[in-house]
C-alpha cells in the first residue's frame, strides 16, 4: 500500500502573503487575534487513580488566528491528503501510537518513520504557545477526593491564558476556548465551573472575556487534533523523564515559563 503514496505530492508549507493583510484581525473587531483548542490526558476522576498514569495532563493551545487559518490548517489539510487520499479523518495520538483502525497502514515501518517525520515538521512549525497543567491525582485524592481535576486544571489554564493576553493587549477583547464534547453531564458541569471562573472565581478577582465552544469530533477541528497530540507526552515527560520523548523536545520551545504550571 505505500508503493501507491506520493508523500511529496503536496508541500506542506507554502505562504501566499498577497491577501495576508486584508485577512488579519481587524483591531476594531470585538474579537481577540487569538483562538485556543483544549484537550486532555488521562481521566479526571479521582474515583480512578491508575498506577500506570496516575496524572491528568489539561493543554491549552493559543494560535494566532492568521497563522492558524493561513498556514496550519492548509498543512493539516495537506498531511492528509498525502497519506491517506482524503481529509475525512480526525488525527487521534491514542489510535496513531497504537496503530489502529484508519493508521493500521503505519505497521509499515518505512510509511510511519514518513508519517511521523511529516506530522514532527507541522507541529514544530506551527507558531503556538502552550498552556499545561498537570495535576498529581494521588496527591489531590488525598487532601479532597472530592475535587475534580479538570476543573482544578481548567481554572489554573484560564488564568495563564489572560495574563497572556494582558501581554498581547488582548485581554479586553473576546477570546473562544474550544473542547471537545465528552458527554452531556461532564460537558454541563465544565460549562459552569467555566462560568464560575470566567464571573471572577479567578486568582485576578475580575471578569474574564472568555467564552467556550464545544466541538463535536466529526467537525474535524485542525486545533483540536493539533491539541490532542500535545497533551500526552507532557504527561508521559513528567512520569517519566528518563525516557526518550521525542514529541515533548520538539514542544519545550512552546512553552512559556510564565504560563506553564504543574500541580
Amino acid at each position: 500500500m505505500s508503493k501507491n503514496i506520493n508523500h511529496h505530492q503536496l508541500p506542506l508549507f507554502e505562504f501566499d502573503g498577497s491577501n495576508s493583510k486584508k485577512l488579519d484581525s481587524k483591531d476594531d473587531s470585538e474579537f481577540s487575534k487569538y483562538i485556543v483548542y483544549v484537550d486532555e490526558s488521562g481521566d479526571h476522576s479521582l474515583q480512578s487513580v491508575g498506577d500506570n498514569y496516575p496524572i491528568f495532563v489539561l493543554a491549552f493551545c493559543v494560535f494566532h488566528k492568521r497563522h492558524y487559518s493561513e498556514s496550519i490548517v492548509p498543512a493539516l489539510e495537506k498531511f492528509k491528503f498525502n497519506f491517506f487520499g482524503h481529509d475525512q479523518l480526525v488525527l487521534h495520538e491514542n489510535e496513531i501510537r497504537r496503530r489502529k483502525n484508519t493508521f493500521k497502514i503505519l505497521n509499515n515501518r518505512s510509511l510511519q518513520t514518513r508519517f511521523l517525520d511529516d506530522l514532527t515538521e507541522i507541529i514544530e512549525f506551527s507558531n503556538f504557545i502552550l498552556i499545561s497543567t498537570t495535576i498529581d491525582k494521588r496527591e489531590i485524592k488525598r487532601l479532597n477526593p472530592e475535587e475534580n481535576a479538570y476543573h482544578i486544571a481548567l481554572g489554573m489554564c484560564m488564568e495563564s491564558l489572560y495574563e497572556l493576553l494582558f501581554e498581547k493587549q488582548q485581554h479586553e477583547k473576546k477570546t473562544h476556548i474550544v473542547v471537545e464534547c465528552r458527554g452531556n453531564k461532564e460537558d454541563k458541569e465544565l460549562e459552569l465551573e467555566f462560568r464560575r471562573v470566567c464571573d471572577g472565581n479567578n486568582k485576578f478577582k475580575r471578569k474574564l472575556p472568555f467564552e467556550i465552544i464545544f466541538s463535536d469530533k466529526k467537525v474535524m477541528s485542525s486545533g483540536l487534533q493539533l491539541a490532542d497530540l500535545v497533551a500526552r507526552p507532557i504527561g508521559v515527560n513528567l512520569l517519566k523523564p528518563e525516557q526518550p520523548n521525542r514529541a515533548f523536545n520538539i514542544l519545550k520551545k512552546n512553552f512559556s515559563v510564565a504560563v506553564a504550571e504543574t500541580v
